[in-house]
């Protein structure tokens, strides 16, 4: 399926949520475990470019001199640590022409301290958090990578993670909301089941200021967002099965060769009893004599 990696349409629901200063503070402060008051000391720094309309990420902003890239998965993705690379070399190079900074000159140019997280609410069981590497995609394995991307998985699934989701209200609604829809989208289409969660959240008071405001962007998103996630469902789904028939194929051509080279050695087996037998016959037919 072509490009079933990607979503042309960013940003997501996730990403609407992070480019809102106070969200992002308040989830970096949970992640980090840290206390910035101020939303304003946020610079987001997500969606001002991109590699290709389809090479965003979701969320990235600096904060006391830390680049922070987070994204939202529904599928265990490991290619994030060289995605990763891409966004942070990319917004470097706008960082440091905005600077105004000279890297051929004697002063060294200091950068902001990236930080890669990646926000996982897929239905696949994984652990509390999981640390991707770079490295791991390396095509020869090194000791020790003279270049290292270390990108941080946390798991924010029901009973995962709960202090996370207690410090950040807006990462713990997002996924009640995301849960509402996935619970009435087994009862009717998703248009509804999403109109239907939005309420639910709203009457409960989760993200309800957010909400209200964005309520048609929210919508028209999360319907994209689903279709995506379908999208990628299916395609894990055609990929296993297609898989699995090559690996059918593949134990029928090599049953097909060991097929072969048993008769081959059957029929050497044979030739050489016969020959055995002939000699014995003569052996006894000159025994005779």
């Amino acid at each position: 399926m072509a490009n079933s990696g990607n979503r042309e349409y960013k940003s997501d629901l996730f990403s609407m949520l992070m480019q809102e200063k106070p969200y992002a503070l308040e989830t970096y402060n949970a992640v980090n475990h840290s206390d910035y008051k101020d939303p304003e000391e946020i610079e987001i720094i997500t969606l001002e470019h991109g590699v290709s309309l389809s090479m965003r990420n979701d969320a990235a902003f600096i904060l006391d001199m830390t680049a922070n890239y987070y994204e939202h998965q529904s599928t265990v993705n490991p290619n994030m640590p060289l995605r990763n690379l891409i966004y942070y070399s990319e917004d470097m190079k706008h960082w440091v022409d905005r600077q105004k900074k000279n890297l051929y000159g004697r002063g060294k140019v200091v950068i902001p301290t990236p930080h890669f997280v990646v926000f996982y609410n897929g239905k696949e069981e994984i652990p509390d958090s999981v640390i991707l590497k770079l490295s791991d995609s390396f095509s020869k394995y090194c000791d020790e990578p003279e270049l290292e991307l270390r990108c941080s998985v946390i798991n924010i699934n029901p009973g995962h993670n709960d202090e996370i989701l207690q410090r950040a209200p807006a990462l713990s609604g997002y996924m009640m909301l995301v849960g509402f829809v996935r619970e009435y989208h087994s009862d009717m289409n998703l248009e509804d089941a999403i109109h239907r969660a939005v309420d639910e959240c709203i009457k409960r008071g989760i993200l309800k200021d957010f909400l209200e405001r964005r309520r048609s962007e929210v919508e028209k998103t999360m319907t994209l967002d689903f279709t995506f996630e379908r999208q990628l469902e299916l395609t894990a789904r055609d990929e296993r099965e297609a898989g699995r028939l090559e690996g059918r194929r593949e134990g029928i051509r090599e049953q097909s060769i060991i097929t072969e080279q048993e008769r081959s050695r059957a029929d050497a087996a044979e030739a050489e009893v016969k020959k055995l037998r002939e000699e014995l016959e003569k052996y006894k037919a000159a025994a005779k004599n």
